[in-house]
């Protein structure tokens, strides 16, 4: 969820920014596992109109036993309209720590934590973030490196605009336009690409508005990629799922995001989610942690097994925060290590020991 511009890495500075979190917390740029690479992942072939080809995939990934995902009802279906349920990590912002969209991490994910997505968090306001300071090519790099290298190896992958501080997504809605337009047209070939288009609407961004940002943002996308799912955050730091489900958006293939952290969003929030489910209506966990909404303090394990206990009843796609050595309780590796895989208990988080387990036990 953050950004830096590659001189800042070079000088190791400290940076403040957003945990991702209804409380607004407060996180600093630490021990990245190795200095930020030059920016990498730009397309190197593409058609007169810009369009990317997509990579061949193996059949035993999961993008080719499932192909190209839709949504029916309250599910998640894959190209032969059987459910399925995404599971994977999100990076932290990955301008703040790049050294983990690598082939090495996203192959480990695939293999050693049994992940089946990637979702990768561009935040747009923070410090050096996309909209603010930072510098887009080299974002926008990085977000293209996570992209055809998550294809590569069959994963499917969410584009997130990490809406943050800034509160409503309307703030930057012109720059999200030209985002999506561009990242659409570059991926319209690429049936594993989800569209994530604001994060957490909050600080009085309601429905309505996220709603007009919303009716803006998915013609874009639908424009190159008509048949994409695109996943939409909700408000009041995207826990308000019943505002959304009582005037859902007028598109196909929509889903709407439902974020927790277990030690502060306990039944009244499952409570709210099961309700929409039941009620037919989408849901994405595209962010989670077990710790407090914060993104760090002690983690509460009895409330994530009752969370994972009803993502699992109701089939609910899940993507736990964050990919990242930071020294924070919601980071799954443990702070200094500096490994980008294969990474010992002792080199995990409490967190990270826990999801790791859970991804392990699930199967297709």
């Amino acid at each position: 969820m953050k950004k830096f511009l590659t001189a800042v890495f070079a000088a190791c500075l400290l940076l403040t920014a957003c945990g991702s979190s209804d409380s607004g917390s407060t996180a600093d740029v630490s021990s990245a596992a190795t200095a930020a690479p030059a920016p990498a992942g730009s397309v190197t072939a593409s058609d007169p109109a810009g369009e990317t080809p997509a990579p061949a995939v193996s059949a035993d990934t999961a993008f080719g036993k499932h192909g190209k995902l839709s949504v029916k009802g309250a599910d998640l279906v894959d190209a032969s309209g059987e459910k399925i349920q995404l599971r994977g990590m999100s990076t932290h912002g990955i301008a703040w720590y790049p050294d983990y969209v690598c082939e090495e991490t996203f192959t480990a994910m695939r293999d050693e934590w049994n992940t089946n997505c990637i979702r990768l968090a561009m935040y747009t306001h923070e410090n050096l973030g996309y909209c603010s300071n930072g510098d887009k090519n080299y974002i926008k790099g990085l977000v293209d490196k996570g992209v055809e290298l998550a294809s590569k190896l069959g994963m499917y992958v969410i584009i997130d605009w990490h809406v943050l501080n800034e509160g409503s997504p309307l703030t930057y809605k012109d720059e999200a336009l030209k985002f999506f337009e561009e990242m659409s047209k570059k991926y319209a070939g690429y049936g594993n690409v989800l569209y994530e288009i604001c994060n957490e609407p909050n600080k009085g961004a309601d429905w309505s508005k996220v709603s007009e940002y919303a009716n803006e943002v998915i013609p874009v996308i639908r424009a190159n990629a008509p048949d994409s799912v695109v996943i939409v955050g909700t408000p009041t730091w995207s826990q308000d799922v019943d505002k959304a489900s009582a005037k859902p958006l007028s598109f196909d293939n929509i889903m709407y995001t439902l974020h927790f952290y277990a030690a502060t969003h306990k039944d009244f929030l499952r409570d709210r989610m099961e309700k929409c489910i039941k009620n037919g209506f989408p849901i994405f966990i595209s962010e989670f942690g077990i710790c407090d909404a914060s993104g760090n303090g002690k983690v509460d394990i009895t409330q994530a097994d009752k969370w994972k206990d009803l993502i699992e009843e109701y089939n609910v796609s899940y993507m736990c925060w964050n990919l990242s050595n930071k020294d924070e309780a919601s980071a799954v590796i443990a702070p200094g290590c500096t490994k980008l895989s294969s990474w010992s208990d002792d080199e995990l988080s409490e967190e990270g020991r826990w999801i790791k387990a859970w991804f392990t036990s699930e199967t297709d």
